[in-house]
């Protein structure tokens, strides 16, 4: 469907040109700096006011927390934030995330190996038709963002893109990479990936701390030393340690993108004695490090300490890889790194997360749900105020 456009499904010299492109733009937005600092921490207030709504009630996170993700990556590519009642946005995002479960379910596997049983699947339709509605909605926000473009004033990554792509036109420029169909793709490449992944890992991680009531004690007897009262902000992870360490585990264990990306050989390659011939289909299977019995002391099991050495200080670990590695890494990793810290410091700061009346720890299963990415499975917490 993407036909070799936007970032994640394209190859080649258009692969190159747009993530380069979409790189050094995001960086200009504030990817992984104080600019983004900023709108993260905007975005917690808001969430923050969606979580007290439920009082210390049982809700399912879901929904606002994909919620408060989506805005950041919506900041930086549209340049504003979508309220949380505002139906076009949370239709997006709904129909985004529906998209990335059933693009992992068993029958658009089989439609992957065998094409001609498409009009036979549903999920097929499914996912046709919410890509079209979101392009539909992609579309009116970019033309509303071109009717009021001013060259000297960017205020997001379409903006950039849209003064590029005026520049090539004017200059005849031919074989440019910098057309509409590029923009849309790029644009559901940046909004999906930027919302799924840090979405999912969020949650994972507040259901972790609800499994796990020991683990959240020391959490907030740190943030409580360190930072007291005030907004956490990202200078504070070297003095949170074991907080920082929570959260590796969670991305360890939660191995939210298990197969990562499928890409193909651009080359022959010899490989640890075996032979694989060029435009083959490679799975990176990150579980296998993620997960790997002779890296991990505990590989199945939730242990932080897998991330601290002797004095309670970080550990970077080789075998954390869960932006993937090489040339196709996750172009969001710093920002994505920023949100979690963020986001998942400020909550454990303010709530404690605990299981809903009569369910128990155990009740919380590790196994989660299969989709491109791994979502845990469906489940209410409460957030309960700590003075």
């Amino acid at each position: 469907m993407n036909d070799e456009h936007g970032i994640l499904f394209s190859n080649g010299e258009n692969w190159r040109e747009m993530r380069r492109f979409a790189l050094s733009n995001l960086r200009d937005f504030g990817m992984g700096k104080r600019g983004s600092e900023e709108k993260i921490i905007e975005e917690i207030q808001y969430l923050k006011g969606e979580f007290d709504k439920f009082e210390g009630k049982p809700f399912d996170t879901t929904q606002p927390v994909n919620y408060a993700v989506s805005n950041i990556i919506s900041s930086i590519v549209y340049g504003s934030r979508f309220e949380y009642t505002d139906p076009r946005f949370t239709e997006m995002v709904n129909r985004a995330n529906e998209n990335v479960q059933v693009l992992g379910s068993a029958s658009m596997m089989l439609y992957n190996i065998f094409p001609w049983l498409g009009p036979f699947f549903n999920s097929k339709r499914i996912i046709v038709r919410n890509a079209l509605k979101n392009r539909a909605e992609m579309t009116k926000l970019i033309t509303g963002l071109l009717e009021t473009l001013n060259p000297h004033d960017r205020r997001g990554f379409v903006d950039s893109f849209l003064i590029r792509k005026k520049s090539d036109e004017q200059s005849c420029k031919k074989d440019t990479h910098f057309h509409q169909e590029n923009l849309l793709v790029t644009v559901a490449n940046l909004f999906v990936a930027g919302t799924d992944t840090t979405g999912t890992t969020l949650r994972w991680g507040l259901m972790l701390m609800a499994k796990y009531p020991h683990i959240q004690d020391r959490i907030h007897e740190e943030i409580d030393r360190v930072i007291g009262g005030r907004q956490p902000a990202v200078e504070d992870r070297k003095k949170l340690p074991y907080t920082d360490a929570v959260i590796h585990e969670t991305q360890r264990l939660a191995n939210i993108v298990p197969l990562s990306l499928p890409h193909i050989t651009s080359c022959d390659v010899h490989f640890n004695g075996y032979f694989i011939t060029k435009g083959t289909t490679v799975i990176p299977l990150l579980t296998s490090v993620l997960k790997d019995p002779s890296e991990w002391e505990k590989p199945n099991s939730f242990y932080p300490e897998h991330f601290l050495d002797e004095k309670g200080q970080l550990v970077k670990r080789d075998a954390f890889m869960p932006f993937s590695a090489g040339r196709r890494v996750c172009l969001g990793e710093s920002l994505a790194r920023m949100e979690l810290f963020l986001f998942f410091t400020s909550l454990l700061q303010s709530y404690r997360f605990t299981t809903p009346p009569g369910v128990s720890g155990d009740d919380l299963d590790l196994k989660g749900i299969v989709g491109i990415t791994l979502n845990p499975s469906p489940h209410k917490l409460c957030a309960i105020r700590r003075s």
